[in-house]
């Protein structure tokens, strides 16, 4: 299949109702079914089973169990130091660079709202205008949680409805605007870094998007932006390398930080491995 092909059928499929009748299917505890499809999975996919709490396939009774699996206690060490930032996914760089004009990097040839991104508010992308981000995509083969790259205190959460393009390289480099289009979960934190973004990107058969302080936020989809706001004597505080998120079935995540707050690593190019936990970045002071 050319890969115009591949991406004119995005645009014709039903990409919710398949999505969500993946995720269906991906819930239901099948036995045998289960099982075949789960050890085909690891197969395809090459899935490092020795890195898994349960190694045993067998183990998982769905195959959302199986995908949202956690890792042994010592599978990621966390990057030592307050200064430093943790890498929040296994995965891979996509796009690193500063936000220029509001404007955020999607492939060669290709940029988005950074307002957009994070639902269309003002006020809320504001502080973010001039800083720093860097886009991560998760392979089918990855860890799927979502970790805080440094302490933090939750400010706003929001749910944008939206499109379920695959996230895939092929589909960055040819959909414009794509993560500014397709549904997700934005995740505001006050951190020791200034404020930093964490936007939770949907896509085809993401069947859900959880956090941990909510739970599920999607499915089921809306067709209208929700927003909360939390009160900062009672909402939800992380420290750095604990869980925030999760995919059931892959995705992308995208880090924004305030301008002057932070260096993110030299050595994160497109296309550079990221495992959970490893440096970054590092912080600004003064």
């Amino acid at each position: 299949m050319t890969d115009h092909l591949k991406i004119l059928l995005q645009y014709l499929l039903p990409k919710h109702l398949l999505s969500r009748l993946i995720g269906r299917l991906a819930a239901m505890e099948g036995g045998k079914l289960t099982q075949w499809l789960i050890r085909r999975f690891i197969r395809q996919y090459r899935v490092d089973m020795s890195e898994a709490q349960h190694e045993n396939p067998a183990h998982y009774a769905s195959f959302n169990d199986f995908f949202t699996r956690a890792l042994k206690e010592d599978a990621r060490p966390l990057v030592a130091g307050d200064e430093v930032l943790a890498m929040p996914v296994d995965g891979a760089i996509s796009q690193l660079a500063p936000i220029e004009q509001g404007r955020i990097i999607q492939a060669k040839g290709h940029d988005y709202s950074a307002r957009a991104l994070l639902g269309g508010d003002k006020a809320l992308a504001e502080p973010f205008m001039g800083g720093d981000f860097a886009t991560i995509y998760l392979a089918p083969k990855d860890y799927h949680r979502i970790h805080m790259p440094v302490d933090g205190v939750l400010k706003t959460m929001i749910y944008v409805p939206g499109e379920l393009f695959s996230v895939n390289p092929l589909t960055a480099s040819r959909v414009p605007e794509l993560f500014a289009r397709n549904e997700r979960v934005v995740c505001i934190f006050d951190t020791p870094a200034g404020p930093m973004a964490l936007v939770l990107v949907g896509a085809t058969i993401v069947a859900s998007i959880e956090t941990v302080w909510a739970g599920t936020v999607t499915p089921p989809a809306g067709k209208r932006i929700q927003r909360w706001d939390y009160d900062p004597a009672t909402a939800p505080r992380l420290a750095k390398g604990d869980e925030m998120g999760r995919f059931k079935l892959g995705s992308t995540v995208v880090c924004l930080f305030a301008p002057g707050k932070v260096t993110l690593s030299e050595q994160l190019l497109p296309g550079t491995p990221t495992r959970m936990g490893t440096e970054f970045g590092t912080l600004n002071r003064g």
